[in-house]
C-alpha cells in the first residue's frame, strides 16, 4: 500500500542521528512520519531539496526579545521573523523584560502575546529574584516555561541574585536545570571605576576573566551542595572550560557565535560599542580556549544571546552604552561558515543546535530529525556564499555586528511543524508559533 503524506521534502542530504546521507522526509499532521526513499509515496506537496542539507530544526536557547517594556528595540513578532529568516525554528526567551517574567501572570502574558504571532515556536525562562524563590518550583512547570534563569551579575534589566544565600534558595526550590549568567556582582562593583568613560576597550578589563571564573566556581559549589543541575550561559574564558570539564555531571555549557568568532581588542577597535556585551568578548587566547572546549565536547549548546539595542543607544559614550547585540538571525550562517572553514563538523553543529537542546532541556518531540518528532527542519545550502548586511536583519534594531562579513553556508528553508515559515528568504504565511513542551512538565494525559 502506497504511503501518503502532507509534504515530502525529497532528495536532500539528511544529517541526523543516523549520520549523513541522501533521503526523503515525509511529513504528516505536523510530525515527521517517514525518512528514507519515498519516491513511490504520494503527497499533497513534494518539495525538491536536492543539493541541500536537511538538518533538525535549529533551536536558539538564549534570546532577549524585549517585550513587554522595550519594544522600541525588539518585539516578539520581529524577533520571530528574524529567527526563521536565519533558519531557527524555535527560541527560548529571557525574563529581563518590563515587567520581568518572575511570576505566573507575567509568564502567561508572554505566552499569550507570542502564540500565533511569532513565526517560530517558543518558550520563556522564569526569572529568579531575591524574593520569589518559593514560587519558582510551580512557575517552572507552567505552560511555555523552559526553566529558571539566574543573573548572578548585573546586566540589562533589574533581575539580580548576587549572593550565595539567595542563589541557594533558588536552587533548593526548583527541580529542573537552572540557566545562569555567571559573573560575580561583588567583583563588578569593586572594579566599576576601571570602565573608562568613552573607552570601550576597558569593558573586558572591568568585567575581567576572574569575574567570570570566581562566579562559576561559586555556582558549581552551590549546585553540588544542593544536588541540582545548572546550565552556564555564554562561557567566555578558557579557564572556565577546564573548570566545567571537571563538573559535567551537574553542569552543561553554552557558547555563543560572537565569542567564537570575534576577539579583543580588534572587535572593539573596529566596531566600538557595537561589540559590547556581557560577559565581554575577550582576547584570542580565550577564544581559542572556547574552541578547544567545543572540540572536546565540553560545550553542549550554541546560543546566540540575541540582545538588541538601537544604534542610537549603542552610540552613547561607554559605559552608558548598553551591552548586547542582535544574533538570532546570524547564528546559523556564522556557524555554518565555521563548518566550511573546518572548525567543526556539520554533525557537531547539529549536536550543538538541536540534539544538545533536546538533551539539556528535555524537549518533548523537538530537537531531532526522527520519526514521531515535530517536523522542524532547517534546510541549508552549504555552498552558497553571501554577505551578511544590516539591511537583511529583521530585528527592530536592524543591525548586526557581522555587517559586511561574507560567509559560506546559508539557510534556505525553515520548516516549523511541517509549515514553511521561511523559504528562499521569504516568509510565505501567517505566524503560527506555539509554546514548546518539555518532558519534565507534560500535563497528565498528554
Amino acid at each position: 500500500m502506497s504511503q501518503t503524506f502532507d509534504t515530502i521534502f525529497a532528495g536532500g542530504t539528511i544529517v541526523n542521528h543516523d549520520g549523513t546521507g541522501l533521503g526523503d522526509v515525509g511529513v504528516k499532521d505536523g510530525r515527521i512520519a517517514a525518512i528514507g526513499d519515498l519516491s513511490q509515496a504520494s503527497a499533497g506537496e513534494r518539495v525538491d531539496v536536492s543539493g541541500l542539507h536537511v538538518l533538525p530544526g535549529v533551536l536558539d536557547t538564549q534570546v532577549h526579545l524585549r517585550e513587554p517594556g522595550a519594544e522600541h528595540k525588539e518585539n516578539l513578532e520581529a524577533g520571530g521573523r528574524a529567527a526563521v529568516l536565519g533558519g531557527v525554528t524555535a527560541v527560548f526567551e529571557m525574563p529581563n523584560t518590563k515587567p520581568p517574567t518572575s511570576d505566573a501572570p507575567a509568564l502567561a502574558e508572554k505566552v499569550r502575546r507570542a502564540s500565533n504571532r511569532m513565526q517560530c515556536d517558543f518558550a520563556f525562562y522564569a526569572g529568579a529574584t531575591t524574593e520569589n524563590a518559593d514560587i519558582l518550583g510551580d512557575l517552572e512547570r507552567e505552560t511555555g516555561c523552559c526553566g529558571v534563569k539566574i543573573f548572578m551579575g548585573s546586566s540589562t534589566g533589574n533581575l539580580l541574585v548576587p549572593d550565595d544565600d539567595h542563589v541557594r534558595a533558588v536552587l533548593r526550590n526548583v527541580s529542573r536545570r537552572v540557566a545562569v549568567h555567571s559573573e560575580d556582582e561583588y567583583r563588578l562593583r569593586e572594579r566599576r571605576e576601571l570602565a573608562e568613560t568613552g573607552n570601550v576597550l576597558t569593558h573586558p578589563v572591568w568585567r575581567d576573566e576572574e569575574t567570570a571564573i570566581r562566579c562559576t566556581n561559586r555556582l558549581l559549589r552551590l549546585a553540588r551542595e544542593e544536588g541540582k543541575r545548572i546550565h552556564v550561559l555564554h562561557v567566555t574564558t578558557a579557564d572556565e572550560m577546564d573548570i566545567l570539564a571537571a563538573n559535567k555531571d551537574i553542569a552543561t555549557v553554552e557558547a555563543t557565535p560572537q565569542h567564537l568568532t570575534l576577539a579583543a581588542p580588534d572587535c572593539y577597535e573596529e566596531m566600538g560599542t557595537r561589540a559590547q556585551m556581557n560577559p565581554p568578548i575577550r582576547d584570542a587566547r580565550h577564544r581559542a580556549g572556547l574552541w578547544r572546549g567545543l572540540a572536546a565536547g565540553i560545550v553542549d549548546i550554541i546560543g546566540s544571546d540575541h540582545a538588541p539595542h538601537t544604534l542610537e543607544e549603542k552610540a552613547q559614550a561607554y559605559p552608558k552604552s548598553p551591552s548586547g547585540m542582535p544574533g538570532v538571525q546570524t547564528l546559523v550562517p556564522i556557524m555554518l561558515n565555521h563548518v566550511n572553514e573546518g572548525r567543526l563538523s556539520l554533525a557537531r553543529f547539529v549536536d550543538l543546535t538541536s540534539h544538545g537542546p533536546n538533551r539539556v532541556f528535555g524537549l518533548s518531540a523537538k530537537g531531532r530529525l526522527a520519526v514521531g518528532y515535530d517536523a522542524d527542519l532547517t534546510i541549508v545550502d552549504m555552498k552558497k556564499s553571501r554577505k551578511i548586511e544590516d539591511s537583511w536583519i529583521a530585528s527592530v534594531s536592524a543591525w548586526t555586528p557581522f555587517d559586511g562579513m561574507t560567509v559560506t553556508g546559508w539557510p534556505v528553508g525553515t520548516i516549523v511543524r511541517g509549515r514553511r515559515a521561511m523559504w528562499e528568504g521569504e516568509i510565505p504565511g501567517a505566524a503560527e508559533g506555539q509554546p514548546i513542551r518539555f518532558v519534565d512538565t507534560l500535563p497528565r494525559g498528554a
